[in-house]
């Protein structure tokens, strides 16, 4: 991808089913993103490469993804001043729980904005990423808007439709 705003580095291919919900995110909001995978233990140099390089590629945010010990994260941070998401993925025998920890408990200095574990996390790296790119594009802001109105009106018909079925059911 030529130019990419966000760029997505998953430590290995077995995570593309989960990362795909932020690519859904970034797609609907027109962002574009370039999606890698590396490790931080198999590819270090690999790693930090595309860490140091991204700025001057013009991204501007970056997320990463792992399981397990889920290093991704605070490597890539060592290596970069742009901001850096994480998301833990999970398939563990600790179901993520690990992963969450190794993003969190980054020490001070080298931050990482850590999701959820999983597909919820994911999407929500989408949606901060794009939050983050629309502090200086208005463009984006607009489109953020709309999509929250949408959420709303989203909970407001399943509201609609759950009180229908509880008069419909208190008839009966």
């Amino acid at each position: 991808m030529k130019n990419p705003q966000v760029l997505v580095i998953m430590g290995s291919d077995s995570d593309l089913p989960v990362m795909e919900e932020t690519a859904k995110v970034l797609d609907e909001f027109g962002v574009t993103f370039e999606m890698r995978v590396s490790s931080a233990h198999r590819s270090p140099q690999r790693t930090a490469e595309l860490a140091s390089s991204a700025a001057a590629r013009g991204v501007k945010v970056i997320i990463a993804a792992a399981g397990m010990a889920a290093h991704l994260a605070g490597v890539i941070a060592a290596e970069t001043t742009l901001p850096v998401i994480g998301v833990p993925i999970g398939g563990s025998p600790l179901n993520g729980v690990d992963a969450l920890y190794a993003m969190v408990q980054m020490p001070g200095g080298i931050p990482v904005a850590t999701m959820a574990i999983g597909k919820s996390g994911a999407k929500n790296a989408g949606i901060l990423a794009v939050q983050m790119l629309a502090i200086c594009n208005p463009e984006l802001s607009e489109r953020l808007v709309a999509y929250k109105f949408r959420l709303s009106e989203e909970v407001a018909a399943k509201d609609t439709a759950l009180q229908e079925q509880l008069v419909l059911k208190n008839r009966s």
